[in-house]
């Protein structure tokens, strides 16, 4: 299924309780192989209705995929939102990240 296969590297996150009992994110890289590819003009505007800012899709091979929450590619951060399974393969629906450390969005 990878047409035109790029490296891309998923990254899952996890908190540490610091002595204060604070959440210290701390995070993990895996490379692997993924096709890219634009959401669809659907996929955008129902990001859009519910909040959320569709931008890339990445396909990977399902074994690969180990729920991480954000990928990097040419240099930027996007966060997984949704994911499609289809057979062997998955997709990865992402929106940019902008600001806030991944860390972040964890509430504990």
């Amino acid at each position: 299924m990878l047409n035109s296969s790029v490296t891309i590297r998923l990254i899952s996150v996890t908190l540490t309780k610091d002595s204060n009992g604070v959440g210290i994110p701390s995070e993990t890289f895996r490379e692997v192989f993924a096709e890219v590819t634009s959401v669809s003009g659907s996929e955008w505007a129902e990001g859009g209705r519910v909040g959320v800012n569709p931008e890339l899709r990445f396909i990977v091979f399902e074994p690969d995929y180990e729920r991480e929450e954000c990928i990097e590619y040419n240099g930027q951060r996007y966060r997984i939102y949704r994911t499609y399974t289809d057979g062997d393969w998955i997709e990865l629906y992402t929106e940019k990240r902008n600001g806030a450390p991944i860390g972040s969005d964890h509430n504990e």
